[in-house]
């Protein structure tokens, strides 16, 4: 958790620079897709903010009320980034765009607008290879994409989801921006907008997505089984592993369920010692696993 919050950290002062670096080159160029743009830095500045703030009350310790604790708590805060980046960043760009499509406006200094926009972009580019770094380090053998489909952190992903679409939709916007100049056809620049806002309604429905099935409630990574069933084939008096359930609670926090058969033999106190060593190896191996509840019967 530690290493999300640093890199939302990063991101958030990498944003704010480039927020307040793209809002005095929209007003130097009147470019519609920096315009677009400087909102969509800002959107971001917002969202980083709420993903801080997830963060910390998604680790408050479980409490009578919540007896699993607030770890979906980042789930909520999660999927409500992807909603503003939807709305403040994606359909705002759309409708700038158009807007500019049927009132074209010359693009004034270019020379201004291509310094800031090639910072941001190395800004922008160095955030995207951090949050890279870090999910090469937990991703371990998967591919990106299938990291980015599987992974439990929601914050992280949202974080790469915002940086990688500011790339591309800066790269976006310096193409019309030279467009519109080089051809003096403010078409071109009211099309680097709805480019922008495509991208962002793009990333922000795949966000959407990804984080709602963790809101709802979604299993946890299907490697836990195998540790399960190895941990379950170091004892003896455990016979087999009848059924699991697992369900992701929060960013490294995981709920199980499991139906053990034991050999039929036991007493109450050596079935009661068999219990809780199982656990305590299950944890020290899996120490995502927070809580567990095993259940000794003979059918599944």
């Amino acid at each position: 958790m530690a290493g999300s919050a640093s890199e939302v950290i990063k991101s958030l002062i990498v944003n704010v620079v480039i927020a307040s670096s793209k809002g005095v080159g929209a007003a130097l160029t009147g470019s519609g897709a920096m315009l677009a743009e400087t909102l969509h830095s800002f959107a971001d500045c917002g969202n980083q903010i709420l993903l801080l703030f997830g963060l910390r009350r998604s680790q408050r310790p479980a409490d009578a009320a919540h007896p699993l604790g607030y770890g979906r708590e980042m789930y909520f805060y999660s999927f409500i980034v992807a909603l503003l980046l939807f709305t403040g960043g994606g359909v705002f760009s759309i409708y700038e765009g158009i807007h500019k499509l049927q009132h074209p406006e010359p693009v004034g200094d270019l020379r201004s607008g291509l310094v800031i926009l090639v910072m941001s972009i190395l800004l922008e580019g160095w955030a995207t290879i951090g949050n890279l770094k870090t999910m090469k380090e937990r991703r371990g053998k998967a591919g990106l994409f299938q990291y980015l489909r599987d992974t439990k952190d929601s914050d992280l992903v949202v974080v790469f989801g915002e940086n990688s679409a500011a790339v591309l939709g800066l790269t976006f916007a310096i193409s019309a921006l030279v467009l519109a100049k080089l051809t003096d056809d403010g078409r071109w620049d009211a099309l680097g907008s709805l480019a922008i806002g495509l991208v962002l309604v793009a990333v922000a429905i795949f966000l959407a997505r990804e984080v709602k099935a963790l809101l709802v409630g979604e299993a946890a990574e299907p490697q836990l089984l195998e540790t399960i069933e190895k941990c379950a084939a170091e004892d003896r008096r455990i016979l087999k592993v009848l059924r699991t359930l697992t369900v992701q609670q929060g960013p490294g926090e995981i709920v199980v369920a499991l139906k053990l058969q034991f050999q039929p033999d036991l007493t109450t106190a050596t079935l009661v010692g068999a219990i809780n060593e199982f656990e305590q190896r299950l944890q020290t191996q899996c120490p995502e696993v927070k809580w567990s509840f095993v259940e000794p019967d003979d059918t599944d």
